[in-house]
């Protein structure tokens, strides 16, 4: 297996992926996060560890639809990502990794009667989240 090349900036992407493995983030997310913390840190240098990491499949990338750009969560702890689904707070944008078998009727009837197949790594569902529902009490 090739070896990770390893770097200031990756590094520092890394560690930003780390801190925020339970929410979703885009490519300007992270270069405003750690803008000025290191050299050799462009918007080039993170789409391509963000295209590199997701090859590894230390992410997760996906498409939503209210966000006109590509989505990432990291999932290096979760590395069956692509096998669940997913539910993101839409106040706070925590992520929620979600048990299948609540689903596995509904994906099987989708099949039956509509001929659609659930892909779980790119399915999320939007919801608000006990702490955000909370707040608002």
């Amino acid at each position: 297996m090739k070896s990770e090349y390893k770097t200031k900036p990756r590094n520092l992407i890394i560690e930003y992926l780390k801190d925020n493995a339970d929410t979703r983030f885009t490519a300007r997310d992270i270069l405003n996060a750690v803008k000025g913390k290191g050299d050799g840190l462009d918007r080039s240098t993170v789409y391509r560890n963000l295209e590199r990491l997701s090859k590894e499949g230390k992410l997760v990338k996906y498409k939503e639809a209210d966000v006109n750009a590509t989505c990432y969560q990291y999932s290096e702890e979760h590395e069956s990502c692509c096998e669940h689904m997913h539910a993101q707070c839409s106040v706070c944008g925590k992520i929620f990794h979600l048990d299948n078998s609540i689903f596995k009727s509904a994906a099987k009837k989708m099949m039956d009667e509509y001929g659609i197949e659930i892909d779980y790594g790119k399915s999320v569902i939007m919801c608000i989240c006990d702490e955000c529902r909370n707040v608002g009490m």
